[in-house]
């Protein structure tokens, strides 16, 4: 696809958000403007493969704008994603007692401004965006829906490093780029496209500061650390755990190498405890992180719809959290079933579904590589990838809940999935040549 197309098109879908979102659309346009011009740029200079990463950036966005101004104009926040109407209301309440308009003491201001709650970040992100902008979900939704575009250059910069492989990177950056869920979930005012982001830039920087030592990355580092624990403090956690582990063990033992990955430990956990992070988690941790509020949440996602899985489960002990473990597996990496399509949400997402099923077995083969050949440099995105599945698949309870939050695994399992595809088309090829060589002996 040439670039000059793709500016044609968003030259195209700038116009349209103008004229079907007026006014909302000028604020919307400037703000996708603002942030793509910033994003091409940077991942411009970072990368030897500006064209590549250029288009794919701006194809992923004109998908999540479309999906965006689909879902504005005909009000389909509440049935595609009903958290952005909560942070649209806890955005607008924070910036009115920034303004002077409400009072520290008004209930929806003590809500908004806690930092003790679940996601709270992103009441402060909207709070910042409608300070400037005034109240539009519209443009605040389309800043979204640039940061999840800018996830496909990242999670090619990201394999790219692991793996040095450009084909390998391609396929990661594709499938994130045009996969149903991450247009779904990044196109609109959530979190989740965001945490993907940041996810994947923290282990891109991960892998960049095992070989090179950068002020600017750990800077950068600390910053998304902490926003991922503004965002879903339980995923800080398993992120802290995969970065430390993964500078503990290091790609290399040379002196140098132990040095520079000690300094960066030491300075992160400075960074952090400057944010306050410690403080914020602890809070978090001792509000959320028992066992009987994670059975009390798990049973209200069981019941709270007719897609409720295991609602006879008790994971309040050690013993029901290990007996949920293998079919919430199951329903994390492969629901919706077929045979549970009784409505729409779940007739729209079946043919995503299935060509997911098509891929696992080719993820599980470049699993098996990385595993085998690239296991210490891997570290960090294999030890959260384990982890956050592990998790998913003992306390979550509903199949819609699994099928959004399974796109925080498979940003990662992507890049499997590239390398499986790249080994299948080398032996293919090798095996083409020595057809060749054969048949030229022959002759």
């Amino acid at each position: 696809m040439k670039r000059s197309f793709l500016i044609f098109c968003s030259a195209l879908v700038g116009i349209t958000m103008v004229i079907l979102a007026f006014p909302e659309g000028f604020a919307a346009l400037a703000v996708v403007s603002l942030f793509s011009i910033g994003a091409i740029l940077l991942f411009r200079q970072l990368s030897t493969e500006k064209e590549f990463i250029t288009n794919i950036f701006l194809a992923g966005l004109l998908l999540r704008l479309l999906f965006g101004i689909f879902i504005h104009l005909f009000d389909l926040r509440a049935f595609f994603g009903g958290d952005a109407i909560t942070y649209d209301m806890r955005g607008y309440a924070l910036m009115q007692y920034w303004m002077g308009d409400l009072s520290a003491t008004d209930p929806s201001v003590v809500v908004a401004s806690s930092t003790s709650g679940p996601g709270w970040g992103m009441n402060y992100l909207v709070a910042g965006f409608y300070t400037i902008f005034g109240q539009n979900i519209f443009a605040a939704q389309s800043f979204c829906a640039v940061v999840g575009a800018a996830t496909a250059p990242m999670v090619y910069s990201c394999a790219k490093k692991l793996f040095e492989n450009v084909s390998v990177a391609k396929i990661a950056a594709l499938s994130v780029a045009f996969f149903p869920a991450f247009v779904i979930w990044s196109a609109q005012l959530l979190k989740d496209g965001l945490i993907v982001f940041l996810l994947v830039l923290v282990m891109t920087i991960v892998l960049e500061l095992q070989t090179r030592f950068s002020y600017l990355d750990i800077v950068v580092l600390v910053v998304s650390l902490f926003a991922v624990m503004s965002l879903r403090f339980y995923i800080f956690y398993m992120v802290a755990i995969a970065v430390t582990g993964s500078f503990l063990i290091g790609v290399t033992n040379s002196v140098d190498a132990i040095i520079r990955r000690t300094v960066v430990l030491v300075l992160i956990g400075l960074g952090l405890t400057y944010f306050g992070v410690s403080r914020t988690a602890t809070v978090d941790l001792t509000k959320f992180g028992n066992l009987d509020v994670l059975q009390s949440s798990r049973l209200d996602l069981a019941k709270s719809a007719e897609s409720g899985y295991g609602e006879d489960t008790d994971v309040s002990t050690s013993e029901g959290a290990m007996s949920a473990l293998p079919i919430g597996f199951l329903y994390l990496m492969f629901a919706p079933f077929p045979w549970q399509v009784n409505s729409v949400r779940a007739a729209i997402t079946l043919p995503e579904v299935l060509l997911w099923w098509a891929t696992i077995p080719v993820v599980i083969y470049g699993l098996w590589y990385t595993i085998r050949y690239r296991l210490r440099k891997a570290f960090p995105i294999l030890i959260f990838t384990l982890m956050l599945t592990l998790a998913y698949s003992i306390f979550l309870g509903n199949v819609g809940t699994a099928y959004r939050q399974r796109t925080q695994i498979q940003v990662f399992l992507f890049i499997f999935l590239g390398v499986g595809v790249t080994i299948y088309k080398e032996k293919k090829e090798d095996r083409k040549k020595r057809s060749k060589r054969l048949a030229g002996v022959r002759i």
